[in-house]
């Protein structure tokens, strides 16, 4: 492999990926982040109004998302995330006032569904084959055209699982990205679908372990660095400027560009991007879970979405949140705890809360969208892309922008070898 180094431009997950997949090879990397931390929209950080240290949102992690496990191990981190020793989730439906626990079987054969205990109650096994025709779908269907978007089985099972993967309302959803998500978890069994959670917080597991990982490496992470623009020379990235200082690349040198998709398209002439977007919104309440409360917890019928239980706080996410963003927080504080309490069986007065709403958290995932992810190569014979929001084949995860990073720095590699 020839000497050179390559800017990886953006030290969220996709970057981080990118940097750490080059560094194992030996590549040598300058990574550049505008913020003043890594992590990007995975990250923990001490939150004042809560006297604690919190994570930026809630994520999980299923067993069967390879290479971020594959990236957790590289980087040290192998034991950050915990779970069950077996795939089990549990929800309640607020409105019916009904508990259950969904307990997919260990292999690819699916005789839960056969067990009225293990499966979603009110469905019947036959109920289950409607999702199969996600599995083949095409690039312009929506999941509506695909599968009937009612009944029990969908509003408790289909509905919640789809829009915590997809950020999108699923009937308008990309069926072709609601059945990547199916094809790697729930049709591969309960061995791919064991919820795994940074307990210890985002930053511990992703982000640090990364950050210690490069630096003993060689490589390096300057913090506050902005790219303002790039110059292009011969089909090649010559120079990248972040306004007060710049960094010629010279031939042999490369650049990973992982940032979010509006900056992309701005940064890189004619570079089509998604541009609709979709919100979170999480909220975090300093209080101490009661004994014996579910790790993770599915709410159906009511705003919160997943009900998160940590040591000494309770947390939740809402999916596809638009409709949240211009609640007041304090109204917003207070019916989630309501939820919460419902959920938890917790009594008393509302506790130290924090509202995050994320108004741009990931792309839209319609199949209008997805069809302007574009690939990790460029036009550039020295510029690839990374995000969850290139062409990953699955929608904005954790587990697709890993992919994305390590796909563009094994581009690079492969070029160099080439």
């Amino acid at each position: 492999m020839r000497e050179g180094v390559v800017h990886v431009v953006g030290a969220g997950l996709a970057g981080l990926a990118a940097a750490v997949r080059l560094a194992r090879s030996g590549v040598k990397c300058m990574v550049h982040e505008a913020a003043a931390h890594a992590g990007g929209r995975c990250r923990s950080y001490f939150d004042a109004a809560l006297g604690m240290r919190i994570d930026n949102g809630n994520h999980i992690v299923l067993s069967g998302n390879h290479a971020t496990l594959a990236y957790l191990g590289c980087i040290g981190a192998g034991e950050a995330l915990q779970g069950p020793d077996h795939a089990v989730f549990d929800f309640i439906d607020l409105a019916a006032k009904e508990r259950w626990r969904l307990e997919p079987s260990h292999g690819p054969i699916p005789w839960w569904i056969f067990d009225p205990q293990r499966r979603i109650p009110a469905t019947k096994p036959r109920d289950f084959l409607a999702a199969v025709r996600l599995l083949w779908a095409g690039g312009e269907e929506r999941v509506r055209d695909r599968m009937a978007c009612e009944g029990s089985l969908y509003e408790r099972l289909w509905r919640p699982l789809l829009l915590a993967a997809l950020n999108t309302e699923p009937s308008e959803a990309a069926a072709a990205l609601a059945g990547a998500v199916l094809r790697e978890s729930l049709v591969k069994g309960g061995r791919a679908c064991r919820p795994l959670i940074a307990w210890q917080g985002l930053s511990e597991a992703f982000v640090d372990p990364a950050v210690r990982f490069l630096t003993k490496k060689g490589s390096s992470i300057h913090y506050g660095e902005r790219l303002k623009s790039m110059r292009f020379e011969k089909h090649m990235v010559t120079q990248l400027n972040f306004g007060d200082a710049s960094s010629e690349v010279p031939n042999g040198d490369g650049v990973i560009l992982a940032v979010p998709p509006l900056v992309a398209s701005a940064l890189v002439p004619d570079l089509k991007t998604p541009v609709a977007q979709r919100a979170i919104v999480n909220a975090h309440f300093r209080v101490a879970p009661p004994a014996g409360q579910a790790p993770v917890t599915g709410v159906i019928n009511g705003t919160v979405e997943w009900v998160f239980c940590f040591p000494q706080r309770i947390s939740i996410t809402i999916s596809a949140a638009d409709r949240l963003l211009d609640v007041a927080r304090e109204t917003l504080a207070a019916r989630l705890w309501d939820e919460v309490a419902t959920v938890t069986g917790m009594s008393g007065a509302l506790p130290p809360w924090q509202i995050i709403k994320e108004r741009r958290a990931t792309f839209a995932a319609l199949p209008s969208e997805n069809a302007r992810r574009p690939p990790c190569a460029t036009q550039w014979s020295n510029l690839m892309l990374a995000g969850d929001w290139t062409q990953t084949g699955l929608p904005a995860t954790i587990e697709g922008a890993i992919r994305s990073g390590n796909r563009a720095a094994e581009g690079w590699i492969g070029q160099t070898r080439g």
